[in-house]
């Protein structure tokens, strides 16, 4: 009896590793989906537009395309979108971070907590062309809240020097989806805050600003400064929203990009190839270094 059920049992055994090895497939079919459309919409795009920045007209490679991004027009276009992303991402992070310590530890209701959550979810991915609209239609020259201020409390903002169109309205624009993400991503940082932590500094005789600054502040500045990488990112790689925002009155690179692909004068898709290639480089530095502090901000997180 014994042996017959050593037999069956050597039987059974080499085909385990048989099904197992038919089952395996299995396992990734589920992230199939993910993976195709990275690949059609992600990855070979990206390829192919590496591949554009260096080929000429005529499809010889070369660096000209490269070269002439240190033009004095493209130099400064790239320069007033890493100001513009810099300043929105600062701004989004303080005013984010302001909100999120407010809501997670500052003695507000917990469905408040809940509601802003689920906003900023959904503020954080809205952007491009209803954005833009939205905007426009709100603080445009005859928008709704200008004309109100103007006709109620006798302020015109446009008077006054602002313009939707400018600098300064595409930062508050780009402010309605950051402040937003800055909100979604550091808020499991802003949790990870234990309340010992605060009882034993109040033990030891440490005041309020005293905790904040030993304690808080440095677990919290990794994740702020991961964070603010990845809003600058995000606010870089805003095309859609600053193209229709402000058109050609901002030397911008999203304006000088659809330029050179889409516009009658300055037609050029390869230098606009180059240019998307610069934008990748950034935001992919930025990503970089996210990741970077992230990684030294989990330590907390554990």
């Amino acid at each position: 009896m014994a042996e017959s059920t050593i037999s069956q049992t050597a039987r059974v055994s080499p085909g385990a590793p048989e099904i197992s090895r038919l089952r395996l497939p299995l396992h990734w079919l589920g992230v199939t989906p993910f993976f195709v459309f990275a690949l059609v919409f992600l990855i070979l795009p990206t390829v192919g537009l590496i591949a554009g920045a260096f080929k000429n007209a005529a499809g010889d490679y070369t660096f000209d395309n490269i070269i002439a991004l240190s033009q004095p027009k493209l130099a400064a276009a790239y320069w007033v979108s890493i100001q513009i992303s810099f300043v929105s991402a600062v701004l989004g992070a303080l005013i984010g971070l302001a909100m999120a310590v407010a809501v997670v530890r500052g003695g507000l209701p917990p469905w408040l907590r809940s509601a802003t959550l689920t906003f900023s979810g959904v503020a954080s991915n809205f952007a491009g062309v209803p954005l833009a609209f939205s905007f426009i239609a709100t603080l445009g020259r005859l928008g709704v809240a200008t004309i109100l201020l103007r006709d109620v409390f006798g302020i015109n903002i446009y008077s006054l020097g602002f313009s939707i169109f400018s600098f300064w309205g595409l930062i508050l624009t780009y402010l309605y989806f950051q402040i937003p993400l800055m909100i979604v991503i550091i808020t499991p940082a802003v949790d990870g805050l234990k309340k010992e932590w605060g009882e034993a500094a109040a033990t030891l005789g440490a005041t309020n600003w005293q905790y904040w600054r030993m304690v808080v502040i440095p677990v919290l500045w990794p994740s702020f400064l991961g964070t603010t990488v990845l809003l600058f990112a995000n606010a870089f790689g805003a095309v859609a929203t600053a193209y229709a925002l402000t058109g050609p009155s901002l030397n911008i690179v999203p304006i000088q990009l659809f330029a050179q692909i889409r516009g009658d004068v300055l037609y050029n898709p390869n230098l606009g190839y180059a240019l998307a290639f610069g934008m990748i480089v950034i935001t992919g530095l930025a990503n970089l270094f996210y990741i970077l502090f992230q990684r030294r901000a989990e330590r907390w997180l554990k």
